[in-house]
């Protein structure tokens, strides 16, 4: 997930205030403020005396030359890289992205952070929101906050529905409501996740849950906002997962609880791109998977030739972390 830090420099209590409250991952503060920014909250603090220490662990540039480029590649080897500058345009930045990690952007409004979160599709792994205004800080985190990572998910075609008896599945209870046409990327590999639905459809046999996804056994991958992936049997209050929509757009949701119960389990097999992707979810009305349109269609109502939506991605994963070597799962 996207980093979001709040530069507060000369220090403004209504500014780092802002940041706590909406959700900042650190706030850039002068050094001595420490024991200030603790009694609004718990966000790491970037400052010569902070939990990140400016010099050591981050540090300032900015780009004017072919020559600042190459001092920024060597020093994001070790450290994170906040990159200024009143010339600053996107292709300088794209060279540094197409060939390093650890950069942030310094960024004074909305454009500019969306703009540094999608450069190559990669974007920087962070922003530094450098603003005045309170308010302000609060939208720019939210709407970044709400839009994240993009997918490019791909129908697949059903060709096998199995019951398999009993297992262990495992339902995701977020602090977010998700609405229709969201849900968890979910499957027995992590190179095929399947969209599985959240409980946010109305039903004759239960109340809605929309901070639910049922999302399968405990054997099963789960796309985390981070990029990586967990077993879900690996899942706990306070992890955060991504959420979803059919379109491709996603953003990150704590978690309040997993639960895990003993529940019958259907084994669902489809063909995308002439490869047998797979998903094992519990065998009731109530699970749904997610069509090309964004309608949810219950597991019972499967059928061969139904379409499903499903994220392909070409890496394999050890331990979560994309991998480039070759992974066979079956």
């Amino acid at each position: 997930m996207k980093k979001v830090w709040v530069k507060n420099v000369p220090w403004r209590k209504e500014i780092a205030l802002a940041a706590v409250e909406a959700g900042a991952d650190a706030l850039w503060i002068p050094a001595g403020m420490g024991p200030a920014v603790r009694k609004m909250g718990i966000i790491p603090t970037v400052a010569e005396d902070g939990d990140l220490i400016l010099g050591r662990d981050v540090v300032e540039k900015e780009i004017r030359s072919k020559k600042d480029e190459e001092e920024i590649l060597d020093l994001s080897l070790s450290k994170k890289v906040v990159v200024r500058g009143v010339d600053w345009t996107i292709i300088p930045l794209e060279n540094l992205l197409s060939r390093t990690n650890n950069i942030f952007l310094e960024v004074d409004g909305l454009q500019m952070g969306e703009t540094a979160l999608s450069i190559l599709e990669k974007g920087v792994d962070g922003i530094v929101i450098n603003h005045s205004d309170p308010d302000a800080i609060r939208e720019i985190i939210f709407f970044l906050r709400k839009e994240t990572e993009r997918f490019k998910l791909f129908p697949a075609r059903v060709k096998h529905i199995e019951p398999l008896g009993l297992g262990d599945r495992v339902c995701v209870d977020t602090c977010s409501s998700m609405i229709l046409g969201e849900g968890m990327l979910v499957g027995n590999s992590s190179q095929a996740l399947f969209l599985i639905h959240s409980e946010s459809v109305e039903n004759p046999f239960v109340n809605t849950r929309p901070f639910r996804v049922n999302a399968g056994p405990v054997h099963a991958y789960i796309r985390l906002a981070d990029g990586q992936t967990k077993y879900l049997s690996e899942i706990r209050s306070g992890d955060r997962v991504l959420v979803v929509n059919f379109e491709g757009r996603s953003y990150p949701a704590v978690v309040g609880r997993a639960k895990i119960e003993r529940r019958p389990l259907a084994l669902v097999e489809a063909d995308e791109g002439g490869q047998t992707v797979s998903v094992i979810l519990q065998n009731a009305e109530t699970i749904r998977l997610t069509d090309p349109s964004g309608k949810a269609v219950s597991l019972v109502d499967l059928k061969e030739g139904s379409e499903v939506l499903v994220y392909r991605e070409g890496s394999a994963r050890h331990f979560g972390v994309k991998v480039d070597e070759t992974i066979i799962e079956r």
